[in-house]
């Protein structure tokens, strides 16, 4: 039976010599794998580049609820990304994120919200022209919420964060995995902020990168399996 979904293109594998896997994260069925024959071809109507780390995705296929690999009746890019592909920051923020939705989100059931919530960062990224420096940790803290983890807010005046119980405090908490002054702040601003007042959030370098660090241990925390993340490293790099 034929389904119309929107998908956005998490990860795409070589299979045999024309063809590929492509593992998309649809509105209509979670996360879902397909197979595309003939992308290699000169007169492919799919083509590889169609089906890059993040771009959205309009799609006719075929679904089976039992499944493992479905198949693809049509596809096109829609919205078509006018800047993440040729913009050699927004191409490192998204290739990081890639990396760490692979690795956080697995579901194969439909999570329209989160589905929204993904879409709609991608595009805001691709029409912004500046204030997008700290997009990649808004979208972090923001995805934490349809994870499950998302951390619980309290007064201001508590100095310290407990990314293990995801709890603001007003004491040094236990262990090894917390933020400290002026991190916590800084932190604390990320999760009162939104995309359009992101351009408002003033961090340097140091502040950013040490942020980053929290945020995957944040998640290694919190999601099984998440192991490391080697992107951050060129995206650290690229954005100073």
């Amino acid at each position: 039976m034929l389904h119309k979904t929107r998908g956005i293109v998490f990860k795409t594998t070589d299979y045999g010599e024309s063809s590929v896997i492509v593992q998309v994260f649809t509105e209509k069925f979670g996360l879902q794998s397909y197979i595309i024959n003939g992308v290699k071809k000169p007169k492919a109507k799919i083509t590889r580049n169609m089906l890059q780390s993040l771009h959205l995705l309009d799609m006719v296929v075929y679904h089976k609820n039992n499944g493992s690999v479905q198949r693809i009746s049509e596809l096109k890019n829609s919205p078509q990304l006018q800047t993440i592909p040729y913009d050699v920051i927004k191409s490192s923020i998204a290739i990081f994120l890639n990396e760490v939705v692979y690795k956080a989100v697995r579901l194969q059931s439909a999570d329209e919200n989160l589905f929204d919530f993904m879409f709609n960062a991608i595009e805001w990224l691709d029409h912004r022209q500046d204030g997008f420096a700290n997009f990649h940790l808004l979208f972090l803290v923001r995805l934490s919420r349809y994870l499950g983890f998302y951390p619980e807010q309290t007064s201001a005046d508590a100095d310290y964060f407990d990314m293990k119980n995801g709890i603001f405090c007003r004491y040094k908490p236990e262990g090894l995995y917390y933020l400290s002054p002026p991190h916590t702040q800084n932190f604390r601003a990320l999760l009162l902020t939104n995309f359009e007042r992101l351009g408002s959030l003033k961090f340097t370098n140091d502040e950013r990168r040490y942020l980053l660090q929290k945020l995957l241990e944040f998640y290694t925390l919190h999601v099984e399996g998440f192991g490391n993340i080697r992107s951050h490293e060129v995206l650290e790099e690229v954005l100073g």
